[in-house]
């Protein structure tokens, strides 16, 4: 069979790759094209375009390039009919694949999601569309389900692809910052306290990490006895870290190893997203810490209707890690928080038991990937019969 298969960001061509091997397995002579990265391309699918041509961050960002975003749905158009795929397979990436998906529904083209938009987070009229559109809808998160039952949308639960990614990193290639992984720093100590590691992962962006990071470093101050590594965002000038991180003397910073840096730490600090729940299936005691500009967050406290910000306690709905939002994320809550689950057995216990809970529950009935692909060839078989 022919699949065409849309992902525009990093994770999404990670969770693609490992998609693809897993349908390889069930249809030797799958044809596969894809928009995505390396890692899909290097699983066996012919790259149509990169998603280093699709990433527009930012409002601004996407206006001054709305010529090029045009451009490639029209493109990507004449992609998918002149390959007449049998299924069109789109992960997450919302703004471009929803229209993709309205107009390849009108085109008769068979169409599963896999790895739903966040509209039960914001946009959730987005699921009329959705609705209309999506023939199968295969989700990652739990509550996803229930979600979409309220609109009348069956959706399949095939459990999160991150679980099975951090199982086979599992301790190989683990490396302690040194002269080599480490970003060296005037009075910066390499080597490894005994207290042992805590790792710093404050975002992606500039703009965010300036409003998270420098409220982490304090904290270091308080455990001079701790190592304080930070995981650094590839394609960041170097002199922006290093002015940052220079005043400190237990402070160093590492680059594209952070889960080496997760694999040793015994806490960490992390800003929300996808970072909160890979340092939970590492079972990292974390603190989430969150601060954006005063507009932006009174506008996204309007528009977004979660309860919690991090993965983690959304999945498990409670807190199971600290939440440190806006006003409160401030260096004394953090240093108190810190040395809590750094200090506090009962605390540290309570974790590993809700961290296991939290994998059980993201890994029931096996691998997502393999999953995914299951259904995904059940479906198309069953369809053509």
């Amino acid at each position: 069979m022919q699949y065409y298969i849309i992902a525009g960001e990093a994770s999404g061509d990670l969770h693609g790759s490992n998609l693809i091997k897993e349908l390889r397995k069930l249809d030797a002579a799958a044809g596969i094209r894809c928009w995505g990265g390396d890692k899909m391309e290097a699983a066996g699918a012919t790259l149509v375009k990169h998603y280093r041509d699709l990433a527009f961050m930012g409002f601004i960002e996407v206006i001054k390039n709305l010529r090029t975003i045009f451009r490639n749905i029209d493109f990507c158009k004449k992609d998918i009919l002149a390959h007449k795929p049998d299924v069109l397979i789109l992960i997450d990436y919302p703004g471009f694949n929803l229209r993709i998906a309205k107009w390849a529904k009108q085109q008769g083209i068979k169409i599963i999601y896999y790895i739903s938009p966040q509209v039960w987070a914001w946009k959730e009229n987005r699921v009329k569309g959705i609705k209309e559109s999506v023939d199968k809808m295969l989700v990652i998160l739990p509550f996803e389900k229930d979600f979409y039952k309220k609109w009348h949308y069956e959706v399949e639960y095939v459990g999160h692809p991150l679980v099975e990614v951090i199982e086979e990193f599992g301790i190989r290639n683990l490396e302690l910052p040194d002269q080599n992984t480490a970003t060296t720093f005037p009075n910066s100590q390499l080597q490894i306290s005994n207290s042992g590691i805590v790792a710093l992962l404050p975002g992606s962006r500039q703009q965010e990490i300036l409003k998270k990071l420098p409220i982490m470093l304090e904290v270091a101050k308080h455990f001079p006895s701790y190592q304080f590594v930070v995981a650094k965002a590839p394609g960041l000038d170097e002199n922006f870290y290093t002015e940052l991180l220079v005043p400190y003397s237990n402070v160093s910073a590492v680059v594209n190893k952070t889960y080496d840096l997760l694999a040793q730490s015994k806490a960490a600090l992390v800003t929300s997203g996808t970072a909160t729940l890979e340092t939970a299936l590492f079972a990292v005691p974390e603190v989430i810490c969150y601060k954006g500009s005063s507009i932006s967050y009174q506008i996204a406290k309007r528009l977004v209707k979660i309860k919690y910000i991090g993965l983690v306690n959304l999945i498990m709905d409670k807190e199971v890690v600290k939440e440190l939002i806006q006003d409160d994320l401030t260096v004394e809550n953090l240093t108190k928080e810190l040395d809590t689950i750094l200090n506090s057995k009962e605390k540290q216990e309570q974790l590993k038991k809700d961290y296991a809970a939290l994998k059980n529950l993201l890994s029931q009935g096996g691998h997502a990937s393999a999953n995914a692909a299951k259904s995904i060839y059940n479906f198309l078989t069953s369809s053509t019969q």
